[in-house]
């Protein structure tokens, strides 16, 4: 434990609540960096480009699962919490890379994945082989059939990959058997968390992470881990969805949050401020504010935002949402515009309103990367705390061509389900103009990447001014250096034209920010609010007025 206490030890120190505006960069590992060749990204790979991010500006990187597992979803199925998978190192790497992410000044979140294990994992192969009445079973959730031999699920849920959340075993005798519950996979079975060792695990769990030096964890699904009382029907709800409304007895149960009340406990455990991330889609802003209450978690995923339209009045309502829904329990605003599950908002914003955050279309190219561009401005300018997604700071948009053979999505191959198609913001990120894999590896890529990929690269765009990484740099610099912006509260709308968000951050003895986004297609004339910063488009500011052009964002001062 000599190498864990080192990495603990060297644990970022700064402001307190470094958590409340802090920037905070996705790293999906098997599609990040490559350091060994074998076509898949692993974490000596990150290592490696870690002060790529630490030049980038942001404050912290949070991993995508790097466990033990038979990868059936992309390491969303665990075999093993402490083991890192063969694919992606070893235990010493991920020490190496904590303390490495540590000696630049970054955090490193973990992703905790504690809904479902993998149906290889230790409890769920015992409570197999042992069969009914095994205590094991206890710890998942298995029932006895409907219909005179036990023929039929025990209830009507759905999985959210489709096709039924339920799968029949074989007895060791070879007879049918029990059900057991899966809200993904049939790999992916649902833990048990009314009982006392499925939570006295995940403590375990959480100190080991965090004593070898991690600043906190994404928990996966955390608005899935308690049930409704006897699991009763869906009925007449929505079929489950992460990205639906209300999923009955499914999601955001309140019982998720006495959970989350003993986890906090153990947070305050350790030293250097160490958080918990909820990916929870809950239906309301209302309903997600429960889970960053002052004795829970300390951040929650903001999915509304992600998922609106790249239009005037919904955007502004989405924003003074979030700021009022999370006021009262003095939790901080987060904003993310892509991630691992949705396409990437380069090709969302290419697309019409209303397709959903899985689109196959690439859409308009060059419009999708003139609003992503301006919503990442914007995204940066609110209070708060950002997450960016690996590859946003390129423009890169989804791959929507992938050939049907090399997909691995699970949710593609069943029907019923989410669309299937997240291989396409999971390919590969370009580091050079040319190479195998544009500099990803030396043996290429486990998903193909586009002819066009050099082109996106990290070497084609640094030092171009007008690139979108060049963008990010800059916009990261001027986020930590101007004294309005961060995660003060300070938001005041101002009157603009139709089509046009105009916002003001202050301080009381400082200069003022303001922010100006036109998400029409055509460019507007507003009074100049100050000097200008920095823009998303090519704008000429004039001494009294100020034409935008259109989907873009601005960034002022007053100083």
């Amino acid at each position: 434990m000599t190498q864990s206490l080192v990495a603990a030890q060297t644990t970022p120190t700064g402001q307190t609540g470094w958590w409340r505006e802090a920037v905070i960069y996705q790293v999906y590992p098997r599609s990040f960096a490559d350091a060994n060749g074998d076509g898949m990204g692993d974490l000596p790979g990150i290592t490696s480009r870690l002060p790529y991010l630490r030049d980038l500006g942001v404050d912290a990187v949070w991993l995508s699962p790097f466990y033990s597992s038979p990868q059936a979803d992309a390491g969303y199925d665990v075999a093993d919490y402490r083991v890192v998978d063969p694919m992606f190192g070893n235990l010493d790497d991920a020490v190496a890379l904590i303390g490495e992410a540590h000696r630049l000044g970054l955090r490193i979140l973990v992703d905790l994945v504690p809904n479902h294990c993998s149906d290889q994992h230790q409890w769920f192969q015992q409570a197999l082989r042992e069969g009914p009445g095994s205590r094991l079973r206890e710890r998942f959730h298995f029932r006895d059939g409907l219909g005179e031999d036990g023929e039929l699920p025990p209830n009507d849920w759905e999985s959210v990959f489709g096709g039924p959340a339920w799968t029949r075993t074989k007895n060791p005798d070879g007879t049918a058997g029990q059900w057991y519950l899966h809200l993904f996979a049939p790999q992916q079975p649902d833990f048990n968390w009314e009982h006392p060792a499925v939570r006295d695990e995940f403590g375990s769990i959480l100190r080991f992470w965090l004593d070898l030096g991690a600043d906190g964890f994404r928990i996966d699904v955390a608005h899935g881990l308690v049930k409704a009382d006897g699991l009763p029907d869906l009925g007449d709800h929505e079929r489950m969805r992460l990205l639906g409304n209300d999923a009955g007895p499914c999601f955001d149960q309140d019982g998720v949050h006495e959970i989350y009340r003993h986890w906090h406990t153990i947070f305050t455990e350790y030293a250097g401020e160490r958080i918990g991330v909820a990916e929870a889609w809950a239906p309301t802003l209302e309903r997600t504010a429960n889970y960053v209450r002052p004795d829970e978690l300390h951040q929650a995923f903001n999915f509304q935002y992600l998922a609106t339209a790249w239009q005037a009045e919904p955007l502004r309502d989405v924003i003074e949402g979030t700021l009022n829904a999370m006021r009262p329990v003095g939790a901080p605003a987060t904003w993310v515009l892509s991630n691992h599950d949705v396409t990437r908002h380069a090709t969302r914003f290419a697309n019409p309103p209303g397709l959903g955050t899985q689109i196959r279309e690439p859409g308009d190219r060059e419009l999708g990367l003139r609003r992503a561009r301006a919503a990442s401005l914007l995204m940066l300018a609110l209070p708060g705390s950002a997450y960016i997604y690996q590859g946003e700071e390129l423009g890169l948009p989804d791959v929507t061509d992938l050939p049907d053979e090399v997909r691995q999505d699970p949710a593609y191959f069943r029907g019923a389900g989410q669309d299937g198609f997240r291989d396409g913001c999971r390919v590969p990120i370009p580091w050079t103009t040319t190479g195998s894999s544009y500099g990803f590896g030396t043996g290429g890529s486990w998903l193909p990447q586009p002819d066009t990929w050099g082109e996106l690269s990290v070497e084609a765009q640094t030092g171009d001014a007008g690139s979108t990484l060049e963008m990010y740099r800059s916009a990261l610099a001027l986020r930590r250096s101007h004294p309005a912006l961060g995660g003060a509260d300070n938001l005041r709308w101002l009157s603009s034209p139709d089509g046009v968000l105009i916002f003001e951050r202050t301080t009381e003895d400082g200069p003022a920010f303001l922010c100006t986004v036109n998400v029409t297609g055509r460019p507007v004339i507003i009074d100049t609010p100050g000097k200008a910063l920095m823009a998303s488009a090519h704008t000429a500011p004039g001494s009294t007025h100020t034409e935008l052009p259109a989907d873009s964002t601005v960034w002022w001062t007053t100083a």
